[in-house]
């Protein structure tokens, strides 16, 4: 069994944040479910349960959207980052059925996206299985889901690429015609941004050679075929980490891992992954309770 890949204390604020979002989206400002107010007078046990073979994340996050609604009878069967067959059980509720039941399409969809995620990162890392090649998330995410969203790509056995446009410097073609060219702008970066990491895109190869003779520490390789990408890992000869980008396919990843390049980033896991199918099923101990 694979270790529990856990999100990070900023990711578990985010998913605190979201979920708090998401009740008052959900149940509105009096925080009131009609449906089961009005008809629900039990208890409810059950399970959230896989609808299909994959990853799972999110499971920290439900056990939360559970507790906020007050119910606190719940058992993880399984950790993030584990890999469940169709059927499996994911984690055990019982309480209140009103509160589990306001609580259960919040939990299912945070569940089911980030899963999602997960099962679709999973794919291209087997998929390049044998290869040097890391598979990365991108800034392609849902807005305020960053956070997220990069825990379920590491969930899936991926990696994290920048967060953001402040931690580390990418120069793409706008910002290198701005400054005059590649070797103007990476020593602007440099005299700006002391130890920040520069990343610089590169469409052609004569741009290649260019990115690693300014100093760059990663060369985006930019919608290049696998004939240029190994010229492109030759040209550059480890001065820099190579990366391949624009395109990529699950079908098409393990050709360009083979090009030798160190990293490959994907930018539908985190913008058109589909989501995870998981359910809450009840078993026979949801009944009314005893008059009276």
């Amino acid at each position: 069994m694979s270790a529990a890949v856990t999100p990070t204390a900023a990711e578990r604020a985010a998913g605190h944040e979201l979920l708090e979002r998401a009740y008052r989206e959900d149940l509105g400002p009096d925080g009131l479910d009609l449906t089961a107010v009005a008809l629900v007078d039990t208890d409810f046990a059950g399970a959230f349960v896989a609808r299909q073979d994959g990853v799972v994340c999110g499971i920290e996050l439900v056990v939360e959207a559970l507790r906020l609604r007050g119910v606190t009878e719940v058992a993880a069967q399984v950790a993030d980052g584990a890999r469940v067959a169709m059927g499996a059980p994911l984690l055990t509720v019982a309480g209140d059925a009103a509160a589990v039941l306001a609580a259960e399409r919040t939990a299912l969809n945070v569940l089911q996206r980030l899963s999602g995620t997960a099962t679709r990162t999973r794919a291209f890392v087997d998929a390049v299985a044998g290869t040097r090649a890391h598979i990365l998330d991108t800034r392609k995410t849902m807005p305020g889901m960053r956070a997220l969203q990069r825990w379920a790509v590491r969930c899936g056995g991926g990696h994290n690429h920048r967060f953001g446009l402040f931690d580390e410097a990418m120069l793409k073609d706008n910002h290198i015609a701005a400054a005059g060219g590649i070797a103007a702008a990476v020593a602007r970066i440099r005299a700006t941004h002391p130890g920040v990491r520069v990343h610089v895109e590169a469409d052609t190869l004569d741009q290649v050679t260019a990115a690693v003779d300014a100093g760059a520490d990663v060369v985006l390789l930019d919608n290049m075929t696998n004939t240029q990408l190994v010229e492109a890992v030759g040209i550059v000869a480890g001065r820099a980490l190579t990366e391949a980008s624009g395109g990529v396919r699950l079908d098409t990843v393990h050709g360009i891992a083979a090009t030798g390049v160190d990293r490959i980033s994907v930018g539908e896991l985190t913008h058109s992954a589909p989501a995870f199918d998981a359910a809450l099923d009840a078993d026979t101990r949801f009944m009314p309770r005893p008059a009276g």
